[in-house]
């Protein structure tokens, strides 16, 4: 395969009403299908909903009872992995004949975690991705991933891997990436400024990778009337702005930024930019120097409560 179309679909959640944002989903999942893309990428926190400009009752060394509350609603709209979302967009995945990289907030025990999902059309549910550092606030909203979510997934199309927002201004992050040979990098955010564009070009060049990144359009009138955020309270008020953009693996901007409403930003990927690109630089070849630098990963999965193992002593008769 010399090319591909690819899709950053650029929407925002119904915030604590996961069944109409899942509808969204499809709804946009199935209009870039139509268009001929057979890789879609969502946004981050799309399923379960980024509550921007909402504080939930927390100062420091105080939380509220309202605060609470609305973590509590937040909690309920947040989706199991695997569960009945990810079995829906796999559904959808299978019927369309489309690989999907969705951002969810996902419920495991009682921490929420900012998730990545790649859902393929044969197998569906086939890898995550745990934002490994939540940002500032978003520290009292999900817990930190670990090196066992850090995939890369093959495809017809390439290596997948993903960097969920500010994941990507960790160097070593990247270059643990790099190394394992990702060529579509998949940057679900709801980073609306304009420096951000700049990230993901530097992304594109520095790993010789095809960079989507999808983000979100969020306005005051997709959260419920009883939250006020900061931003205030007209229906128009617009929270995240997009800026939804692929880019080429020489920092070529194929597509976007889309900004100022929902949409689906298409491109065509030509793969032979892949080698192309890697003609005079490679992050983890021919421009690595491992004689001088070198980078350990700690990719095992971290649990507070490890059981014992037991050896059993053998029996050969009384001494």
């Amino acid at each position: 395969m010399t090319s591909v179309v690819v899709a950053a679909v650029q929407v925002g959640s119904t915030l604590f009403d996961t069944p109409a944002t899942l509808a969204k989903a499809e709804q946009y999942v199935r209009e870039a299908a139509s268009s001929g893309a057979r890789l879609i990428v969502l946004p981050e926190a799309f399923l379960g909903g980024y509550p921007k400009g909402l504080d939930f009752g927390v100062t420091v060394g105080s939380r509220s009872p309202e605060g609470r509350d609305t973590f509590r609603r937040y909690r309920e709209a947040a989706v199991d992995v695997p569960g009945p979302e990810t079995a829906r967009l796999a559904e959808l995945s299978a019927e369309l004949g489309v690989h999907l990289v969705a951002g969810v907030i996902e419920r495991a025990g009682g921490t929420l975690y900012c998730t990545a999902v790649f859902i393929d059309p044969r197998h569906g549910l086939v890898a995550t991705h745990r934002k490994l550092m939540p940002t500032a606030a978003e520290r009292f909203l999900w817990g930190q991933g670990d090196g066992s979510t850090m995939p890369a997934v093959r495809t017809p199309y390439g290596v997948l891997g993903a960097a969920i927002c500010w994941e990507n201004y960790m160097p070593l992050f990247r270059q643990a990436m790099y190394a394992k040979g990702v060529e579509i990098w998949c940057a679900p955010t709801v980073d609306d400024r304009e420096q951000w564009q700049a990230t993901m070009r530097h992304v594109a060049l520095e790993g010789r990778c095809f960079v989507m990144s999808a983000n979100q359009y969020l306005t005051r009138a997709d959260l419920p009337d009883d939250l006020h955020p900061v931003q205030g309270d007209a229906p128009e008020t617009v929270l995240i702005d997009g800026g939804s953009v692929v880019i080429s693996p020489l920092g070529e901007i194929l597509a976007g930024p889309l900004r100022g409403g929902e949409g689906v930003l298409l491109a065509e990927l030509d793969l032979g930019d892949l080698d192309r690109g890697k003609f005079d630089f490679d992050p983890n070849g021919h421009y690595a120097r491992p004689d001088l630098f070198t980078l350990h990963v700690n990719e095992s999965s971290q649990h507070t409560v490890q059981p014992a193992q037991v050896t059993r002593p053998t029996h050969g008769g009384r001494g």
